[in-house]
C-alpha cells in the first residue's frame, strides 16, 4: 500500500471526494442536509492531500488545511468501503497529523458528526477529544468537533 502526498487539484484524490460524498448521502443524507457543508468542502484551497493506493488503484485519501495561525484541519478523509477495518484510514490520519507537524502546526482540528461511529472510533483512538463547535459548525447541532495537540 502507497500513501502518496499531492494536493487538491489530484485527480485520485477529487475522485475520492465523489465517493465519500455519496457515502455520506446514502449514510446521513435523509437525516443531516449536507448541502449546508458544501461550500467548507471545497478543494481548491487544498495544498496539503494525501492519496491511498493499492496496486496502482486508489482507494482512499484525506488532506488538511490552515484554519488559522495555531490550527489545520483534517478534511476529506475517505477510505473505500472494501477497504475500511483495515487500518487504512487510522495510518492515513496518522500520517496527515505527522505531515501537520513538520508544517509547524500546534492542533489539529475537524469537523465530523456522531452518527459516523467508525470515523469517531478511529479520530478518538489517535487522541483527538471533543471540542466546542468551531467556526462553520457552532450552529450544526449534527457536528461533532474534535482536536488533537501535535
Amino acid at each position: 500500500m502507497d500513501f502518496i502526498r499531492t494536493d487538491g487539484r489530484n485527480q485520485d484524490f477529487i475522485e475520492n471526494c465523489r465517493l465519500l460524498d455519496m457515502d455520506l448521502d446514502r449514510r446521513v443524507g435523509k437525516k443531516i442536509k449536507r448541502d449546508q457543508y458544501r461550500k467548507y468542502n471545497q478543494l481548491d484551497e487544498i495544498q496539503e492531500a494525501i492519496v491511498v493506493y493499492e496496486d496502482h488503484k486508489a482507494i482512499g485519501g484525506g488532506a488538511i488545511r490552515r484554519y488559522d495561525d495555531e490550527n489545520i484541519e483534517l478534511k476529506r478523509v475517505f477510505v473505500q468501503t472494501e477497504y475500511q477495518g483495515q487500518g487504512v484510514g487510522s495510518r492515513l490520519v496518522s500520517l496527515l497529523i505527522e505531515w501537520a507537524a513538520e508544517l509547524g502546526c500546534k492542533r489539529m482540528i475537524l469537523e465530523t458528526g456522531e452518527l459516523l461511529a467508525e470515523s469517531c472510533a478511529v479520530y478518538k483512538k489517535l487522541g483527538f477529544e471533543i471540542i466546542p463547535n468551531y467556526g462553520p459548525y457552532v450552529n450544526m447541532p449534527e457536528s461533532l468537533c474534535m482536536a488533537k495537540e501535535l
